[in-house]
């Protein structure tokens, strides 16, 4: 039992030690765990932090590219901003220079009329001084001559009351003659008075009548000589010459192998050619030549040009073709330009807008009747310049109408597209650009398409007819249009009641006089509309015809 007892408790106690020493060494591999753990947190606290102070140093240097990039581009902000605001100013600067040389020549034109109003004060204002002298030395004599007046007067007072007794005795006698003819013409006074003055009143009538009519042929014989004169004066003081244009142009060529490459393979550059200019280029068996056609004038010129350097050049290829064509239209679009100032320089024309001055420069590439627009009407404006001297109007008045000489066939060079005549769509161009309206109404009136308000407006029409007139200033198939002005008149004789029919104005215009018994006042309107919408119908014809219906009814008797 003892024995037993010892065992249980060395057991016990074995046991005890035990739990001792195995709690001492779980302790222990706990302490040395936790270590671990510890070191192992640690390192996972320095690698985190590490990890972190690597991606602050990232996010560092991103933001640091940012702030980079956001510099640069607030930079080349900041660089184009300034470029703007140069060119903004550069361009201001040029509009400001523009308009102070455009405020320059107006202010000029002002003076030029301020110093001529003050020289016409000036001499008004000496012959005022004359008058004024005049007058007082005419006072003083009539002075002189009114004591003698009075002298005189007193005189006639004592005579006349003289003639007064005797003009009471001479009534007296006259009652008694006028009763005693009385008696014996069986005719009272009242009566006698009223019967001579009927017999005066028809003969005055008479030779008022005569007279009127006597007053009325000189005027007219000297307004027609006077008006010859002014128009001799003027075509003789200009000179002009013979101008003929056509609607081809030929391109001379060094030899015929060049035609070859302008044709191209299959004809690709001659196509791209004529697709690009809108010309017509004809390439046959005429020895070194190539004939450009087209009704444009401009196209025309755009492709001799074009074909001029590339045939230079020698490098001819459709791409080559486009972009040689392309210069060239910038080229001679800036040559139009030079050409419009150029001119309007040499005219002394001033205060022209730059649209009329690029109109003016592409008249040069157009023609009329074989007439260079241009030349037509810088002729046209010295024309009209000679005509107001020689009539004697004033220096505006002679601007003006040189002004307006220049303008007139404007709307010939239109861009756009209408069916308005060239002389309203002229006028149309000139009000827009806001020119003189005296300017304005003899471009529009040239034609007689609308009334004329100014003095200037009959003088550009004479001046345009001068100017188109004259022997050598145009050509025109003689054949075709008398043929024209024969079909004119002959589809105003078709209709009933036409008398006769006139084409005047180169058939501008179409004046019918048809009879008064058969046609009357109402029916002349509706003839006038069914003869225009006959011609509009049946007939080709330049700008508008004008219909004039004439009727009338004459009396005429003879007096033997």
């Amino acid at each position: 039992m003892e024995i037993v007892l010892g065992a249980v408790g060395g057991l016990v106690i074995g046991l005890i030690i035990g739990y001792f020493l195995l709690k001492s060494v779980m302790e222990k591999s706990l302490k040395s765990k936790m270590d671990e753990a510890d070191k192992k947190a640690d390192l996972a606290i320095e690698e985190a932090r590490l990890t972190a102070q690597k991606r602050l140093d990232e996010a560092e240097i991103k933001a640091q590219n940012m702030v980079s990039k956001a510099q640069s581009k607030n930079e080349s902000i900041k660089q184009k901003k300034i470029q703007e605001a140069k060119e903004k100013y550069a361009k201001m600067k040029s509009d400001y220079e523009d308009f102070k040389i455009k405020r320059k020549a107006e202010l000029k034109d002002k003076e030029v009329e301020i110093r001529e109003g003050l020289k016409e004060l000036q001499s008004k204002t000496q012959s005022f001084q004359s008058r004024l002298d005049n007058i007082e030395k005419k006072k003083s004599d009539l002075e002189q001559q009114e004591g003698e007046l009075n002298s005189i007067r007193e005189n006639l007072d004592k005579q006349l009351k003289v003639v007064a007794k005797k003009r009471e005795e001479l009534d007296v006698a006259v009652e008694k003659q006028i009763k005693t003819l009385e008696g014996i013409a069986k005719m009272t006074e009242q009566e006698a008075k009223d019967q001579i003055l009927e017999a005066v009143k028809g003969r005055s009538e008479t030779e008022a009548m005569a007279l009127e009519k006597e007053i009325l042929m000189n005027a007219k014989d000297n307004a027609g000589k006077e008006a010859r004169k002014v128009v001799i004066n003027t075509i003789q003081r200009m000179c002009a010459e013979f101008t003929i244009e056509n609607t081809v142009s030929v391109f001379n060529l060094d030899s015929d192998d060049l035609k070859g490459q302008i044709i191209g393979r299959e004809g690709r550059n001659i196509r791209a050619l004529e697709a690009a200019t809108g010309a017509e280029i004809v390439v046959d068996d005429t020895p070194e030549a190539i004939v450009i056609s087209s009704f444009d004038p401009i196209r025309r010129e755009v492709c001799r040009l074009a074909l001029k350097k590339l045939v230079a050049d020698g490098r001819i290829h459709p791409a080559r073709i486009e972009e040689v064509v392309n210069k060239t239209r910038k080229q001679l679009e800036e040559q139009i330009k030079e050409i419009g100032e150029r001119t309007v320089i040499d005219l002394n024309i001033h205060g022209l807008s730059a649209d009329l001055v690029r109109m003016v420069g592409r008249m040069r590439f157009r023609s009329s009747y074989g007439q260079n627009l241009l030349k037509h009407s810088i002729e046209t404006a010295h024309l009209c310049a000679m005509m107001a001297a020689e009539l004697g109007l004033n220096k505006k008045q002679i601007r003006l109408a040189k002004r307006a000489g220049l303008l007139h066939d404007i709307g010939k060079v239109a861009e756009e597209e209408t069916e308005l005549s060239h002389a309203l769509m002229g006028m149309k161009m000139c009000e827009k650009s806001k020119e003189h309206p005296a300017v304005c109404n003899a471009v529009g009136a040239h034609h007689d398409e609308i009334e004329m308000t100014d003095i200037i407006s009959p003088i550009v029409q004479a001046c345009d007819a001068i100017s188109g007139a004259r022997p050598g200033a145009r050509r025109e198939i003689l054949d075709s249009y008398l043929a024209r002005i024969s079909e004119l008149e002959e589809l105003a004789m078709s209709h009933d009641g036409v008398m006769k029919a006139y084409a005047m104005q180169a058939g501008r215009e179409l004046r019918v006089i048809v009879s008064s018994e058969k046609v009357t006042d109402e029916y002349a309107d509706d003839l006038a509309f069914m003869i225009s919408q006959k011609i509009q119908d049946e007939m080709q014809y330049p700008g508008q015809v004008k219909v004039t219906v004439i009727r009338e009814k004459r009396a005429v008797a003879y007096a033997r």
